[in-house]
């Protein structure tokens, strides 16, 4: 069993740059960057002198709302460094969401780009922060958010009370290399070092709060179901903002000493094309994505001989995207992992060298160092092989818990120190998963997380508006597509479009409904408790869905 290493991020980098310095640690097809491992690991300590210039001290908040940009890929290993927590905001975020998260996170420092797929960051920041356009670099006094003082602007040109991204590293050159290493030697593989938002049952998001220990022990583990080594290059196209892109991804590679080959932003044509001209061996995606590359009209043009594995992940991976990944991608080594933000974020995970059957249609067995039980949700009394019930892990990978949130720590942790997915799941006489639903409401829309409440309690705030219930709905492409179920106000009329335009700007559009329907009344228990599953049952009866509910069930 693969041993655990007690090992700040920081420490793993100056290691693993030690052990391979010249050889190639991160390259940017589209921007022509190629680093070495000397090279990173030198840009990164710059920018960890400028954070700790900037006046961060270990336990600050910084944010990083971007998408896989090579400052956000410096800032996750530069504050790995100096100890700031960093904070990773969704990139399909809006107003409302931004605000609800650098509130609750008590974020101090936000880093942001100009915008993404035509929204505009800087509006939206300047929108819940107006003060910022008249306030110098570095003090900001904001009444909606009173503790962010800093903004740093990833662009060349200067915008109102924001720092430039080059100043933060201009501001590193005036902190010794010796100050640095002491702030580093004064961090502990313990302390909470990244915080990503994700939601339970209810309410609004929750602050995962996850250690060094966490990430840096849950990469390696990844790394070795892949058996990824120094001599692999992985192609990363998936969000660094989730811990598949920030885990599974850079810090696996960080583990081995692998080559690091981010795409910006999802693009089919783009992956192909890097892992064609770099030769990549391994290849992250969703579900979704793998069947947009392999659907792509020019998917025969590319060269992917190189490819061996991988990890598909995020939402249920159908058995036939991937027997073509093997088959057509050549991608014979590719992995299944199943997780979640709370777990750092692997449980579950194939292996390279497991039968192809097991590699579509289970989730793998347990990770090393890793516990996992199957209990019945009502008395909680583990079950045996076969018979279906919720799925529990313990140990190293499990987080610190939800920043400012003891309620739910303890609702999701409980007191052995096991943690309940809220996922159902059935395990087989040799220990291989397969995931069979959720005891949440949770909807996986294309590897993202959608948390009806949060849907719901926007739309209650829409005068005509008097009863919403939001649920899921199966969707060949996505998985599930999101369902609104709305009662008017009485004499009000109200159009699914209506709806839909309520929620622009103030969701992100993945959450925004699909699916609108009008009722009358809820589907209730005798104790007035609405069904929600009798509402999917009436959606796919009308939108005739009823044979994609067979396959996905």
């Amino acid at each position: 069993m693969a041993r655990l290493i007690h090992k700040t991020v920081g420490d793993l980098l100056d290691e693993t740059a030690e052990r391979f310095r010249e050889r190639e640690a991160v390259v940017y097809p589209e921007l022509g960057i190629r680093w070495s491992w000397s090279e990173f690991q030198r840009q990164c300590n710059r920018a960890a002198k400028g954070f700790m210039r900037l006046g961060l001290e270990k336990g600050h908040h910084l944010s990083i709302w971007a998408t896989n940009l090579p400052e956000w890929l410096i800032t996750q290993f530069a504050t790995g460094k100096m100890g700031a927590v960093m904070i990773t905001v969704n990139t399909q975020y809006r107003t409302r969401e931004l605000e609800y998260l650098l509130r609750q996170s008590d974020t101090e420092t936000l880093i942001l780009m100009e915008g993404f797929r035509g929204n505009s960051y800087l509006d939206m920041l300047y929108e819940i922060c107006p003060e910022l356009a008249h306030s110098r670099p570095g003090e900001l006094r904001s009444a909606r958010l009173p503790r962010l003082r800093n903004v740093i602007f990833i662009g060349k040109e200067r915008k109102p009370g924001m720092f430039l991204w080059e100043d933060i590293l201009a501001m590193g050159d005036e902190v010794s290399d010796e100050e640095l290493q002491r702030r580093q030697a004064s961090l502990h593989p313990d302390d909470v070092i990244n915080m990503q938002y994700t939601s339970g049952t209810t309410g609004f998001p929750k602050g995962v709060m996850l250690s060094h220990y966490n990430i840096v022990n849950n990469a390696r583990n990844v790394a070795e179901c892949m058996k990824l080594t120094h001599e692999d290059r992985l192609c990363i196209p998936v969000p660094f903002f989730h811990c598949f892109g920030c885990v599974m991804g850079t810090l696996a590679c960080a583990n081995t000493g692998a080559t690091m080959v981010p795409v910006i932003a999802f693009d089919p044509l783009k992956v192909l094309q890097a892992v064609d001209q770099e030769r990549c061996t391994a290849l992250h995606g969703v579900p979704t994505m793998f069947i947009a590359e392999l659907n792509h009209p020019d998917f025969h043009r590319f060269d992917l001989s190189s490819l061996r594995t991988g990890i598909m992940a995020g939402s249920n991976c159908p058995i036939e995207v991937m027997k073509r990944v093997v088959g057509e991608m050549g991608a014979r080594e590719i992995t299944i992992a199943y997780g979640q933000t709370e777990s750092s974020p692997v449980i579950t995970q194939t292996r390279t060298d497991d039968p192809l059957e097991l590699r579509v249609s289970t989730v793998g067995r347990t990770l090393p160092n890793v516990e996992t039980k199957i209990v019945d949700p009502v008395t909680g009394e583990e079950v045996p092989p076969g018979v279906q019930g919720e799925l529990c892990t313990r140990g190293y990978h499990v987080m610190k818990g939800y920043y400012n949130m003891p309620e739910a720590t303890a609702e999701a942790i409980d007191e052995e120190g096991w943690l309940h997915t809220g996922d159902l799941a059935v395990m087989d006489e040799n220990g291989y998963f397969r995931i069979t639903g959720r005891l949440k409401d949770m909807i996986i829309r294309g590897g993202e997380n959608i948390y009806p409440r949060e849907i719901e309690e926007l739309l209650y705030t829409h005068p005509k508006i008097q009863d919403v219930q939001i649920t899921g709905v199966p969707d060949e492409k996505y998985g599930e597509q999101v369902a609104a179920f709305i009662r008017v106000q009485e004499g009000e009329t109200l159009t699914p479009e209506e709806v839909r335009s309520f929620c622009e700007g103030k969701i992100a559009r993945y959450k925004i409904p699909r699916y609108v329907f009008l009722v009358d009344e809820y589907p209730m228990t005798a104790s007035g408790k609405i069904q929600k599953f009798r509402l999917r049952e009436m959606a796919v009866r009308e939108l005739g869905l009823d044979k994609k509910v067979e396959k996905s069930g």
